[in-house]
């Protein structure tokens, strides 16, 4: 004789329990992002990344799910991260022809760019008064999470708040680089692309491979380069600014 199935609630109570279900939590909140992104005809308000964050943050809030919970699903998503930066070395490769020409203008921008992103950020909050810890999450945050959240121990700062002001950027980046690189008339896709790889990180990245190849290609040649030279000059700036 067929057993019968266990109530709804039990089933539920498993459900919650488990990994999994974090886990496609975070896919299908992307995966709603994504298609909300496609039929604005990729309109950079409508990220799907900023999406993905509201909707899963909304979720375990009603859910009532501890973060700790969340992320032992989630990690196996933040596992592929540092794999997924790597890989941005392909378009590198394959447009390198292209690239070593504007090496020389290239890195000037990316100092400049590098620089004034920890300088604004450094500055603004000290003249607000935040604590040092988190000016400290600030300094680190100024390139890609996965390398943030290393610099973020080397300065003595929390990985995981380094963590969300890095996507915070990233996210913000994305949305609004559009309408900032149009308000300063710059219209070549390399120079789009490179600026939103400095200032927006993987997001950014993300955003440029959307709208257009070359774009897409420099942007994770500004956000490779911003890395290499934040994990190496960040902490020995970190420590002349105490």
């Amino acid at each position: 004789m067929t057993q019968p199935l266990p109530p709804i609630s039990e089933i539920w109570v498993y459900l919650s329990g488990s990994p999994l279900l974090a886990l496609v939590l975070t896919l299908s909140a992307y995966w709603l992002g994504l298609t909300v992104y496609e039929r604005s005809q990729r309109n950079p308000l409508a990220n799907p990344v900023l999406i993905a964050v509201v909707l899963v943050t909304v979720c375990i809030q009603l859910l009532d799910m501890p973060y700790a919970k969340y992320f032992e699903g989630a990690q196996f998503v933040h596992f592929l991260l540092g794999t997924a930066t790597v890989a941005l070395a392909i378009p590198i490769y394959k447009g390198f022809a292209s690239l070593k020409s504007r090496m020389g203008v290239l890195m000037l921008a990316l100092m400049a760019g590098g620089v004034t992103s920890i300088l604004t950020a450094v500055s603004v909050a000290r003249a607000l008064g935040v604590d040092a810890s988190l000016v400290r999450g600030l300094v680190a945050k100024s390139v890609t999470a996965p390398i943030a959240m290393g610099i973020a121990e080397r300065v003595q700062a929390s990985p995981t708040l380094t963590a969300i002001f890095a996507v915070s950027t990233g996210i913000l980046g994305a949305v609004l680089g559009r309408y900032v690189l149009n308000a300063l008339k710059v219209t070549a896709w390399w120079q789009r692309g490179f600026a939103l790889g400095v200032a927006a990180h993987g997001i950014g990245t993300s955003r440029a491979f959307s709208v257009h190849p070359e774009a897409g290609a420099y942007a994770s040649l500004g956000m490779g380069l911003h890395g290499i030279m934040g994990a190496v000059l960040i902490p020995y700036l970190a420590g002349l600014w105490g």
